[in-house]
Parts: structure tokens; sequence; C-alpha cells
């Protein structure tokens, strides 16, 4: 939510109208960092949607309410934009869709990884054809940990992490947390940008089981596609955060086609490329992002203000794959067996 706040301050075509929390300390840095005057610092949402009168709404719950505050906030804003993952389950996905449907409230989901220039490079590389019809996709992400960094990535200390373990909604099961809940959407929405909306017919997944803990820290998800497999990891307990030092494996994809091949990996100025005509693999600098598509709320203002619909990952209608794959494969694992594509 730091993030996103400080592309709101810094953006010319948008105004930063107000912040709420249920627990109010969790503002104090953000409030400190950007200034935030105290009369827009709210602890009751109503009272915050009566005041800010906004036009947008970011929001930032646990996994397991974005159905709930999604439905509590869409009669008050013209549109929401809710930070990843799109929910902890479809069903609550749906919900959140039927919600702002009824409301004509814009629904966004913010993948932050969509705003990393290789990524949006390897997908331009795609679409021309480059490396052929897109085969596999595969993916690995994560971090040291969900609690290892605060708003605007602040690091925390061990002894921190492992005092606020047990009091987090990442490590409660019944909240939506996990890494297979935080990361996998990654993998399967992105993938399904770069696939263009084709479906996997089945998946894979299994999990670890830390000890003292409810919730996954590894997890690895196979799915079977009519042109092929794809595999999409997700790790908490990185060696390294990948926006600081890139860990092994590095965090990011790589895309395997009929015709050649593309790695890309966050936050590198670089994609890696081989075709059918140079098969040694050759290091192309990525097509720098242009306004309005640097960041989601340069993208949410323009997207507002022209009436265009919402490409990409960012739209519900690629999300919803991503969270189809998502449910398949946590029932997968809980079940250890192959499942088909769940549809609800």
């Amino acid at each position: 939510m730091g993030d996103n706040l400080r592309m709101v301050v810094e953006n010319p075509n948008s105004q930063l109208a107000g912040i709420c929390d249920l627990q109010p300390e969790r503002m104090e840095e953000s409030i400190a960092r950007l200034n935030i005057p105290r009369e827009q610092v709210f602890t009751s949402p109503e009272k915050c949607l009566e005041t800010a009168k906004a036009d947008v709404a970011i929001l930032c719950p646990a996994s397991a309410e974005h159905g709930e505050w999604v439905e509590r906030v869409a009669p008050h804003v013209r549109a929401i934009l809710i930070e990843k993952p799109f929910a902890a389950s479809l069903a609550e996905a749906d919900r959140m869709v039927a919600a702002c449907r009824k409301h004509s409230t814009l629904l966004a989901i913010n993948w932050p990884l969509v705003w990393v220039a290789s990524h949006q490079t390897a997908k331009t590389y795609v679409d021309q054809g480059r490396i052929g019809t897109l085969k596999e996709v595969h993916y690995y992400n994560g971090n040291r940990g969900p609690l290892w960094h605060t708003a605007e990535k602040i690091e925390r200390t061990a002894e921190w992490v492992s005092k606020e373990k047990p009091h987090s909604w990442f490590y409660s099961a019944q909240r939506g947390g996990g890494s297979l809940l935080d990361y996998l959407g990654y993998g399967t929405t992105l993938g399904t940008w770069y696939f263009n909306g084709l479906k996997p017919l089945e998946v894979t997944s299994t999990i670890d089981a830390p000890a003292g803990l409810e919730v996954d820290e590894h997890s690895i998800t196979v799915a079977r596609y009519s042109v092929g497999l794809s595999k999409f990891e997700t790790r908490w307990g990185t060696f390294t955060d990948p926006w600081i030092a890139q860990p092994q494996p590095k965090c990011g994809f790589v895309l395997v086609g009929s015709e050649g091949t593309i790695s890309s990996y966050d936050y590198e100025n670089k994609v890696t490329i081989q075709t059918a005509r140079e098969p040694v693999a050759r290091d192309l600098p990525v097509i720098p992002l242009t306004a309005p598509y640097r960041n989601p709320i340069e993208y949410m203002v323009h997207t507002l203000c022209t009436g265009e619909p919402l490409q990409g990952p960012l739209s519900p209608e690629i999300s919803r794959i991503g969270q189809q794959i998502v449910d398949t494969a946590f029932q997968s694992a809980q079940l250890k067996r192959t499942l088909p594509l769940l549809d609800s």
C-alpha cells in the first residue's frame, strides 16, 4: 500500500483524498513519509468514504476478505483498484465482479509485476511472433517472506519477523495466507496474459508443510495445456529479495515457443532471447515503459478519463482465469492429485 500511495502523491493527475486502516498504527510510516495531513487519516471506512468523496479506492485487505471489502466500498466510488491476489477463491472473485457490476464500478486487480518493463517487453515479443507459438510458461517467484518488509519495502529484523508471524494474516489459513495464494496468481495471471487467454486442461500442485505453520512457504504447480506443460513455483524464503538482489533460482519468467525462447527476470533491464534463426541466446534491452502504462495509478486515471476498457492482467477476465488455476492448484495440493480446471 505504501508504494501505491506514493504513486498517487507523485502523479500530477491524482490527489490523495484519504487513507484508512482499522489498525491505525499501520498507517504511521506512510503518514510520516508522505506528509499526509491528519484530517485525511481515518479508522472508520464509512467516515473515510463519506469525507473523501474519492473517485478511486485502493484496497489492500487480507486475501480472504477481498469480497467483503469490495462489496462494502463499491457503492461509493467510480473505480476500485485491489492489490493482488484477485481473491482467496474463484467464488469470492465472482462476488467482487458482481458487486462492481451492480454499482457500475470499474474493478481492476493490480499485479505489480505487470509494471516491470522486462515482462512487458517479453509480452510484446511473444505477440510479435518472435518465438513462434507459445508452448510453455515457466515461473518462479517470491521473496524472503511477507513480513521482512513493510510499506515502501522498508526492511524488518529477523526478531521482528519471528515475533509477528503468529499474528499476521499471511500465516493464517483461514484468512487466505501462504505462498501459494500470495504468489501463484502472479504466475498464472501473467501466464494467461502471455497465452492470450488460453486455459489449461488440468492442474497438479504440491506444497511444503513447515513445522509450526498453518500455511505453505513453497509450492510447485504444473498446468497441462493443449499446447504442452507449464510450471509455476512460489517461494517465501528466497535467499534474497529480488528487488534488491536476484536470488537463485532467479525470480521471473522463461517463455518457450515453437521457434525460440525468452527469459524475463524481475526488475532487470534486459530480456534474453534465442530463436531458430539465432539459436545463440542474446540479451536485448527492455522496451521502456511509457505513459500511461508505467504504473497502476497512472493507468487507472487514464482509464477513467478515456473510458477505455481495462487491458491485460488488470482486467477481471484475465485475472479470473488466473484465479481458476490457483483454486484448482490449491485443491490439488490438499487432495494430493491432479484435477481438471475448476470453474466454480
